[in-house]
């Protein structure tokens, strides 16, 4: 068991850890839709409880999302460990979200772990599979720090600090545990390179924001920056590379990230900035042959309908029970502003004091025609090099076929008797 988050060194443990109590074993994580404004623990003990984290992105990330499904399965197990009951967890997990590979790949494996198994034996055997799922994804993640790390000692520039680019989150509220584009740089940090993060906000779900909070946490200066800002700073040389994670990546070396991604690729490559993805092979679909076969999740129109975040509150001291809820609105009450919880739930308002209280604010009417594609395709041909825990090759059939020889030798083939970090139950 992984000892629970603190609000004063969450960067230090792991992202899904295990609680035990009177009423069992639970699987634990942050809700990332409260941060950067909250650090928040999400108790998972059901299946439905572990699609919903999934679906509405309270646990993100393409690797955390697989853990996430693998114990999404496992807990279906202890309710019902039949035949039919298995097919229906898996099925059900798998509808969550349709682009991060990872999900597919943690079920399928799942799924040929217990299905020769008695039902008598399936809830534990889930749970052992979970786990190891687990532990090899930290174990990954932190091989791709180190090979991310050589990178960037040969990028570090003579007698300046090195800049770096992200976009959406990689970080270890990614993953289980270090991340996977943000591994290499906390192992920079930690071989002592002086480096900045200029920080993508990747709207609309301004998961940036995520990536400023581990940083914060870590102690890496940084920067927030609108999205828009990017090819700016890439054009004017105030990068010197471009570091992502993936969701998917294809056979051919195109790679399905964030939403943005693909526009940065572009910047980088005119301005010829280093576009590095850095990705476990998990995130790998040898069985996608390019970036047009990979599916893109389209998500409700209203996370760019609407923003959120949280409100100064700049009520009187004695004005914080004004209305009938016994909540104070007096700084929200404009009609286009809704406080997104009560008193107990997130702090009531203090006066001159930010409150800790979510706002949810319209700027598009309920009905203005939106698209929001949730990632885009950057092509193999805009990448320099791709980051897995094997090493780093070009994006390419070829590169990746020189770390994984074929498609029998990744971990979605989960009994490979050459992956270091797989742990038999």
């Amino acid at each position: 068991m992984n000892a629970p988050h603190s609000a004063e060194a969450p960067y230090t443990q792991r992202t899904l850890w295990t609680e035990t109590d009177r009423d069992g074993e639970h699987v634990c994580t942050l809700d990332q839709t409260m941060l950067p404004h909250a650090v928040r623990t999400l108790r998972l003990s059901t299946l439905d409880e572990a699609a919903h984290a999934i679906r509405t992105m309270q646990v993100r990330g393409a690797p955390l999302i697989g853990v996430t499904a693998a114990y999404g399965v496992a807990l279906a197990m202890r309710q019902d460990a039949g035949d039919a009951a298995l097919e229906a967890a898996v099925a059900r997990l798998a509808a969550t979200r349709p682009t991060a590979v990872n999900l597919a790949w943690a079920l399928a494996r799942m799924r040929k772990r217990l299905t020769p198994l008695h039902p008598a034996q399936r809830a534990d055997a889930a749970w052992r599979e979970a786990a190891a799922i687990a532990d090899e994804d930290a174990a990954q993640c932190r091989r791709i720090g180190a090979h991310g790390l050589t990178l960037l000692r040969a990028l570090t520039p003579a007698g300046r600090r090195l800049n770096l680019m992200t976009h959406c989150n990689a970080g270890a509220l990614a993953t289980v545990a270090h991340g996977t584009a943000l591994a290499p740089i906390y192992a920079a940090q930690a071989a002592g390179i002086d480096l900045h993060v200029w920080v993508s906000e990747t709207r609309p779900r301004n998961q940036g924001l995520l990536t400023a909070w581990e940083l914060k946490q870590r102690g890496v200066p940084h920067t927030v920056l609108a999205d828009n800002a990017a090819g700016l700073l890439l054009a004017q040389g105030r990068v010197d590379a471009v570091l992502v994670g993936a969701d998917r990546i294809a056979a051919n070396g195109d790679v399905a990230n964030k939403v943005g991604t693909y526009l940065k690729a572009l910047a980088a490559r005119a301005a010829a900035i280093p576009f590095y993805v850095a990705a476990p092979a998990s995130t790998i679909d040898f069985g996608c042959p390019d970036g047009g076969a990979i599916p893109i999740e389209e998500r409700d129109g209203d996370e760019v309908r609407l923003i959120g975040g949280t409100a100064e509150c700049d009520a009187p001291a004695g004005n914080r029970d004004s209305d009938a809820a016994g909540h104070n609105n007096a700084h929200v009450d404009a009609p286009a502003a809704t406080h997104a919880n009560r008193p107990g739930d997130m702090g009531e308002c203090a006066h001159g004091k930010a409150c800790d209280g979510r706002v949810t604010a319209r700027i598009l009417p309920a009905d203005a025609a939106v698209a929001n594609p949730a990632f885009d395709i950057t092509p193999a041909a805009y990448i320099t090099a791709l980051i897995t825990e094997r090493g780093v090759c070009p994006a390419s059939a070829a590169g990746l076929g020189g770390l994984y020889r074929d498609t029998s030798d990744t971990p979605n083939t989960p009994d490979t008797p050459d992956n270091p970090d797989r742990k038999q139950p």
